[in-house]
């Protein structure tokens, strides 16, 4: 069953009646530029497959209810002009977050019925909350009749996360959900959220592998990596790590920790610069090399890798070869690995992988393969 009619179905179950309408939100696998998005850089993201669906429909009064079908078909029912955080943190700091963040530009109001199914893993690195938040917008203003910019739901999405869950996360991964398109990665400025697609060429292929190693971004140290890179930042009396320089970096003011931090960024940001010119180019040697470089410096410099997800990538470039490459996508300690190979390829990397990489945790193996734009045989030649 598609996810769109088991979110239509589930309303009704639900509420007993049919929904006025259902929206889908990607989620999305980062090809290059990771950890830089808070630090105001340039970041690569592609939208997946997979992601949120929410439906909505009138309701009675002031409230907003919202069922989760994934979750047991859990419940939550407030007034949106009088929203409070829920806690511990789950799916309702999301929904509660966006919403009034929403209904601050008046965008968000009470007698809404929502109904809330994904098909992203949670923990997997493929930025569930960004899909739920922005999905959960989007639905929100369908319901009010109202038109609204990607970035207003993004920035409610990233408040969502900030405020309501506790993770000083980059706009990235909510604008890549909300302004990215099938088959084309987004080249995102997110000093000023500028952003422009490029397609990816057809006789590539985007693979996503998860390593079975769930992550947790607040556990897992992300905030200290921010913090490691505002340190940095305020060394060099730089209102962000985006307009520093390798030579910058010589300076005697960092500690060799935030010294590896600041030298990830600087270098990740011109990565991106490359690999948005190695797709133009049809280069995929060029771009496999920059994934290799970038999930080195992930391991090395930022240390956010994880020992199971440095073994799957080393496997997949080492299936790879030359042409192509892999690296860690998302936050990091966890989550999924993300390669670029020639689409002809794809078979034999996918049956090399399934016979010598078991998630730890015993979990059957997850690859996802996702497909690119650009689509005229040969233009690659």
């Amino acid at each position: 069953m598609s996810l769109l009619r088991r979110t239509r179905e589930g309303y009704a179950r639900a509420y007993g009646v049919e929904p006025d309408g259902v929206v889908f939100v990607p989620g999305r696998v980062n090809l290059m530029g990771e950890h830089v998005d808070y630090n105001e850089g340039l970041v690569l993201p592609m939208p997946i497959s997979a992601g949120t669906a929410v439906a909505w429909g009138p309701g009675d009064g002031h409230l907003l209810e919202a069922v989760a079908l994934d979750l047991d078909e859990a419940r939550d029912s407030f007034d949106p002009g009088k929203v409070a955080p829920h806690q511990p943190v789950d799916w309702r700091s999301y929904l509660r977050g966006t919403t009034a963040a929403l209904a601050e530009s008046g965008l968000a109001r009470g007698g809404v019925r929502l109904a809330i199914a994904g098909s992203i893993a949670r923990g997997s690195g493929l930025s569930s909350s960004a899909s739920v938040c922005v999905a959960i917008g989007r639905a929100l203003a369908a319901a009010a009749g109202a038109e609204t910019s990607v970035e207003t739901l993004a920035r409610a999405a990233q408040s969502a996360e900030h405020d309501w869950a506790g993770v000083r996360c980059g706009i990235m991964d909510q604008m890549a959900v909300a302004a990215g398109e099938a088959g084309s990665a987004l080249l995102l400025d997110c000093a000023d959220l500028a952003h422009r697609n490029v397609p990816m060429p057809g006789e590539w292929a985007v693979m996503i592998v998860q390593s079975g190693v769930r992550r947790g971004l607040v556990d897992g140290h992300y905030n200290r990596r921010r913090e490691d890179c505002e340190a940095a930042a305020r060394a060099l009396r730089l209102p962000s790590l985006r307009l520093a320089t390798v030579e910058d970096l010589q300076s005697d003011r960092f500690d060799p920790v935030t010294a590896r931090r600041a030298r990830h960024v600087v270098d990740e940001i011109d990565r991106v610069r490359q690999a948005v010119t190695a797709i133009e180019r049809c280069d995929i040697v060029a771009f496999g090399e920059l994934m290799r470089a970038s999930h080195a410096s992930l391991r090395d410099q930022f240390e956010v890798s994880e020992a199971n997800v440095d073994r799957l990538v080393d496997l997949l470039n080492e299936t790879i070869g030359n042409h192509g490459g892999a690296r860690m996508t998302g936050g990091g300690f966890g989550g999924a690995v993300v390669a670029v190979l020639p689409l002809s390829q794809t078979a034999r990397v996918r049956a090399r992988i399934a016979a010598d990489y078991a998630p730890p945790s015993g979990a059957p193996l997850e690859i996802m393969v996702e497909q690119t734009g650009r689509v005229l045989a040969g233009e690659c030649e």
